[in-house]
């Protein structure tokens, strides 16, 4: 159980709590422009919480976010109180992997959400996957195209194994695979201190901020600004210095770190185009 009107107040939400498609869209756009993606805890060596006490103090009461497993099981506490039926999975990241890349563990929590008015069509929400954060829940239909604020998605299928994929300048690019098998939350536990604490977990060695609103896509990795506009324009910079970081927090991501940001801008790696990973 979380605190629903504490909820609908952080991201700004006053529509009708009701398992309908149109909340359920609404909501969803209305937590990525509202609670950032973002991996300050993994950064700075903390394994995130995942109790829902926990999201609660820290992507609702505080202007925090999260990353997967944080901003989708707070996503599915609180469509769970409008009504709706959601079944957590878990997915295999291969977003951006290079061609022959050994395979990963599964690693990302997503959701499929059902209404009771019609339980025979799911969608697949995701308001936690840095890198391609979805503007909006996805019609459960394989090989359906789909347009989003932030995109254009589509869900492929093998057998049993679905395939989010999102349209690039190159092409369809695949963003991570998962099966229908549902999770417990006591499943995800693992998982996160794997991500939140190992030495081979990117997350461990770089700064990742995503933020998707009615304007652009803001993203940050380590002192890469890239700002995408919904009308196409790009604009990408290097951080200056920890007043830079600051800023940019603040006024890009609304977000307040746990440290100062010149903490956080010492241990930034710096001068890179892709995430840093050691030797």
């Amino acid at each position: 159980m979380i605190d629903l009107d504490a909820y609908c107040h952080r991201i700004a939400y006053t529509g009708p709590r009701e398992p309908t498609l149109a909340a359920l869209n609404a909501v969803c756009a209305a937590h990525t422009a509202a609670i950032p993606f973002e991996n300050l805890d993994a950064f700075l060596g903390r394994a995130p919480l995942l109790a829902p006490a926990a999201l609660q103090a820290k992507l609702v009461a505080r202007r925090r976010g999260g990353y997967c497993y944080e901003q989708n099981a707070l996503l599915r506490l609180a469509l769970i109180e409008f009504g709706f039926a959601v079944t957590s999975l878990a997915a295999r990241v291969v977003w951006m992997a290079a061609p022959g890349a050994a395979v990963r563990a599964r690693s990302h929590m997503l959701l499929t959400v059902t209404l009771p008015t019609a339980p025979q069509d799911a969608f697949l929400a995701d308001v936690g996957f840095g890198g391609h954060l979805l503007g909006a829940p996805l019609r459960f239909v394989p090989g359906l195209v789909q347009r989003t604020p932030g995109g254009t998605e589509r869900i492929a299928q093998d057998g049993e194994t679905f395939t989010l994929e999102a349209e690039l300048p190159a092409g369809w690019t695949p963003v991570y695979r998962f099966t229908r098998e549902p999770h417990l939350p006591v499943d995800y536990e693992p998982l996160n201190w794997f991500t939140g604490t190992h030495p081979s977990s990117v997350f461990c060695h770089n700064l990742r901020l995503e933020r998707l609103t009615a304007a652009c896509r803001a993203s940050l990795l380590n002192d890469k600004l890239t700002l995408r506009m919904h009308d196409g324009a790009t604009q990408v910079r290097r951080l200056a210095d920890a007043a830079d970081l600051a800023r940019v927090l603040d006024e890009v991501f609304d977000l307040e770190p746990p440290v100062p940001a010149a903490a956080l801008f010492e241990r930034v790696p710096k001068g890179l185009d892709g995430a840093f990973m050691p030797g």
